[in-house]
């Protein structure tokens, strides 16, 4: 990341929340339920599959992570009612993950069970690196456990995750692979595009070697690209693996990928909490981050000055 982009991460909280809600308005459903499940009718009639997700990882209670566990069984029911053809992620911080790691596998067992009562399937997203290790240790519980319809997700640009995979391996586990959008130290990630991605083959690579059922997450041509090429050398069919992209992001591909057999599944969040969502968003993406300020600055120089959208 560039010192101009480094700056503009920085700035971002000063960004006015009207400016970030028009650009969240590109990539999450609404603020409700109901927002999410319009959103996914269209996906699910465009050939998508999709995966839900109620935002909020930012508890300070006990309390607020079982209503975060209530709304998940809210999402269940209703994916069940409504026929869709969807999961859901689940944020391990949002079900209490930092307050008491306990309380929260029980949140997320509860939540699994409830997955396989309605034979649909959780993914416990992944947060920033100190939340890794903890992450990866629920999910090894749940499994032992018995409980299957969960996976997990590893961060291409953290240099643990070779580690990481091969210690998962001997659970054949379901990854979304993703290059990670927290910006780590460089002592426990790659921070240079190139290396990320070279880091992101290497993992993919490792976990098709594993017999893991990879979600290939990434709006990244050449990383598709790589994917592709190696999900043909190994003769897999498109119920071996599939891609995830984001809500409104790079549609165009995901009709490529559509169009050409392969199992496309879009990210959907929705909730009250969108501008951490967006924020997070942002900084992960330097060059909306951009538009985002030439946007502001517009609004506040409106004499000629020229707007960019974002």
């Amino acid at each position: 990341m560039s010192l101009v982009d480094r700056a503009l991460v920085r700035m971002l909280p000063a960004v006015p929340r009207p400016v970030v809600k028009r650009f969240s308005d590109r990539y999450i459903a609404g603020a409700t339920l109901e927002d999410a499940c319009r959103v996914v009718d269209d996906l699910n009639a465009r050939g998508r599959m999709a995966t839900i997700d109620v935002l909020g990882e930012e508890i300070t209670t006990l309390e607020e992570a079982q209503a975060f566990e209530d709304e998940y069984v809210r999402v269940f029911d209703t994916i069940r009612d409504r026929g869709l053809d969807a999961n859901v992620s689940v944020k391990p911080t949002g079900l209490g993950l930092k307050l008491d790691r306990r309380a929260c596998k029980q949140h997320l067992a509860a939540i699994v069970g409830c997955a396989g009562r309605h034979s649909s399937f959780v993914r416990i997203d992944m947060e920033d690196a100190s939340t890794t290790s903890d992450t990866l240790a629920v999910y090894r519980e749940l499994r032992a456990e018995g409980l299957d319809r969960v996976g997990v997700v590893l961060q291409a640009r953290l240099r643990r995750t070779l580690d990481d995979v091969a210690d998962l391996a001997p659970l054949r586990p379901s990854v979304r692979l993703c290059k990670g959008i927290y910006l780590e130290p460089p002592d426990i990630a790659f921070t240079e595009f190139d290396e990320i991605r070279l880091a992101f083959v290497r993992a993919l690579e490792a976990l098709l070697e594993a017999g893991a059922y990879v979600a290939v997450a990434t709006h990244d041509d050449w990383l598709v690209e790589r994917a592709l090429e190696l999900i043909e050398a190994r003769g897999l069919g498109p119920e071996a693996y599939e891609f995830q992209m984001l809500l409104g992001v790079r549609e165009s591909m995901g009709d490529d990928l559509v169009r050409a057999g392969h199992r496309l599944r879009i990210y959907v969040p929705y909730g009250r909490r969108w501008y951490e969502y967006s924020m997070r968003r942002l900084q992960e993406n330097p060059k909306i981050a951009t538009y985002i300020a030439l946007d502001t600055v517009g609004r506040l120089i409106p004499s000629g000055a020229k707007q960019v959208p974002a």
